[in-house]
């Protein structure tokens, strides 16, 4: 059904879910959300699944024409939603009648918001996917970002919305908007190829994100890291958060619409659960990188992991469902229960 209609775009409004996975080997890159996190989140408050297509926006949100009657929620950076004029909150499930503007505004602390409907955004899926690759001109609205007059339509709803309206998220899944961003990284693969002091000086310096930071990388600015015979490499994969280090010596963090091989080395990789906050990071905003091992990243991503099983257990359990949710050899099993418990 016809969900909402674009009065004003804002500075960067596309549609994300999880991203596009098994195609790398051809070139595609995976794209998705920048912040999985908040994505995830906001999905799990109106009832889809975690992988649903929502709205990211950057900096400045769009003002929206609602419709139809919608349960809507906004997760993730600090943008001051209006609903008629009237503030709604943040992290929390609020109901939006046909007629009424939502309007988002520019983002106070942070950098990216998700804004998710039950019943998720309906656009093509292409490749497996639903997220919009800015680079190929594919996927999402058209391929671009989103503009003026363009309608957004999104599924059929599943439930009632006094079942979802309400529904918010504890203090322990806000985000901490902390003034320095701490990053864990796991060394290599090509930490070889840099000097003992280049890498002591990329885990003990500061940087700074700059102007040059989108959807594909973050350039960063700070003490230079040293090579040991030049940056370049025979070109290979580029998993999520790989930091290259070109001839310029300083640190490019790839991100959601990265390239799917590249030819400079990579010092290290941030690990998967942090990169929500760099996702979150403005031009000019400090990093530090500190070296975490291969184990305490994989313990890192389990606890990652169990925060959305919790946060899905919670909120169904206030509206008098238990959920069991197993983990048998890395596969996910859930059982709702009405009432009692099993």
């Amino acid at each position: 059904m016809e969900a909402f209609r674009i009065l004003q775009p804002g500075f960067l409004t596309t549609v994300q879910d999880r991203g596009r996975f098994g195609y790398q080997r051809y070139g595609i890159p995976a794209s998705g959300a920048m912040d999985e996190a908040s994505l995830r989140m906001a999905n799990i408050l109106v009832d889809n699944p975690e992988g649903a297509a929502a709205l990211e926006l950057t900096a400045q949100g769009p003002e929206l024409l609602a419709l139809a009657d919608l349960a809507v929620v906004i997760v993730g950076a600090e943008m001051d939603p209006l609903q008629d004029g009237s503030p709604v909150p943040l992290g929390e499930v609020f109901v939006i009648r046909r007629g009424e503007v939502l309007k988002v505004q520019g983002a106070k602390r942070g950098l990216r918001a998700y804004l998710a409907v039950h019943g998720g955004f309906d656009v093509p899926l292409v490749l497996g996917s639903r997220s919009t690759c800015l680079p190929g001109r594919f996927g999402g609205f058209q391929g671009r970002a989103l503009q003026e007059g363009d309608i957004l339509t999104s599924g059929p709803p599943m439930r009632r919305f006094h079942e979802l309206e309400g529904r918010r998220l504890s203090s322990a899944y806000h985000p901490r908007w902390d003034q320095l961003v701490k990053l864990r990284v796991v060394l290599g693969p090509q930490d070889d190829r840099f000097t003992q002091e280049g890498v002591e000086t990329f885990l003990s310096s500061e940087y700074k994100v700059m102007t040059e930071a989108d959807r594909m990388g973050y350039r960063l600015e700070g003490p230079p890291i040293a090579h040991r015979a030049g940056p370049d490499i025979v070109s290979d994969a580029i998993p999520p958060g790989a930091v290259q280090v070109p001839g310029n010596r300083q640190p490019v963090v790839l991100l959601a619409d990265r390239q799917t091989t590249g030819g400079y080395a990579k010092i290290a990789v941030v690990i998967r659960p942090d990169l929500p906050k760099l996702a979150q990071a403005k031009p000019g905003d400090p990093l530090h990188f500190s070296k975490v091992s291969l184990g305490e990243a994989y313990e890192a991503f389990r606890a990652y992991e169990e925060g959305f099983l919790r946060l899905r257990q919670e909120v169904e359990q206030k509206r008098g469902r238990k959920v069991y949710v197993f983990l048998v050899e890395g596969e996910r099993f859930q059982v709702e229960v009405e009432g009692k418990g099993l």
